[in-house]
């Protein structure tokens, strides 16, 4: 995954957008994650690129790209108020709502995500599941229990908030990797976790993020007391310690 991939999945949907934001994004998110790995050697800055492309694969304007770039800033040493001077306020507390939603929280059906023009809920939505689908992806890395409890979650939570907001493709996906964990076969010719992860990486970008639209009603809000201020911290949604 590269940014002219990111960038690729950006135009397809949104061909007249201006999208030097979002390589201003990744060239922040690089300063502040550089030196930073993920369980499997990785670069981090290959995480914030993935969820980046899922993001921009299913549709979401430069803005909502731009904040999954930079969804785990707040985890660096990135100065309090720098995003909302060099990117805005609106993409400052975008990601920290990120950062603070509760998915359990959101009713099914309760929007659609296949919108060029997404609410602050809906960008965030967003950003949570590509978030999952990426850590999905590379799940082998971490320890079976935590694996177990992530996949468990997965498949009570967001497979079918996925699947009633429209994203089929990332619903049958995530699906499809969370029962791997949960339902390993015990034949010799198995496909474990790590081969299903590195399989579904190898997927064209549109086979993995896209599904069919479905219209609904908006009662959820990340914001559940308003907007956060800016520079509060909570827990990560992609929690730093447990990341593969």
């Amino acid at each position: 995954m590269s940014l002219a991939d990111v960038l690729a999945a950006v135009r397809a949907h949104h061909p007249h957008a201006d999208i030097a934001s979002v390589e201003r994004a990744y060239d922040e998110a690089a300063r502040w994650h550089e030196g930073e790995t993920r369980r499997s050697g990785d670069p981090y800055i290959t995480h914030c690129l993935a969820v980046a492309a899922i993001v921009a694969d299913i549709g979401m304007p430069p803005a909502v790209v731009c904040a999954a770039l930079l969804h785990d800033i707040e985890d660096t040493h990135c100065p309090p108020g720098r995003i909302a001077e060099r990117f805005g306020e609106d993409i400052a507390q975008l990601i920290s709502a990120v950062r603070r939603s509760e998915l359990r929280a959101v009713p099914p059906g309760g929007f659609t995500l296949k919108t060029a023009t997404p609410t602050p809920e809906q960008a965030v939505l967003a950003i949570r599941l590509a978030d999952r689908l990426h850590n999905m992806r590379t799940i082998a890395f971490l320890a079976p229990a935590t694996q177990r409890r992530k996949a468990s979650e997965t498949l009570e939570v967001l497979v079918p908030l996925a699947r009633t907001t429209g994203l089929t493709g990332v619903s049958s996906e995530l699906q499809a990797l969370s029962t791997a964990v949960l339902q390993p076969a015990s034949s010799a010719f198995a496909v474990t976790t790590r081969v299903l992860a590195l399989l579904s990486l190898m997927l064209p970008a549109r086979q993995r993020g896209h599904g069919g639209d479905r219209s609904g009603t908006q009662n959820w809000s990340p914001f559940p007391h308003g907007r956060p201020a800016l520079g509060s911290r909570s827990e990560s949604c992609s929690e730093r310690p447990r990341c593969p």
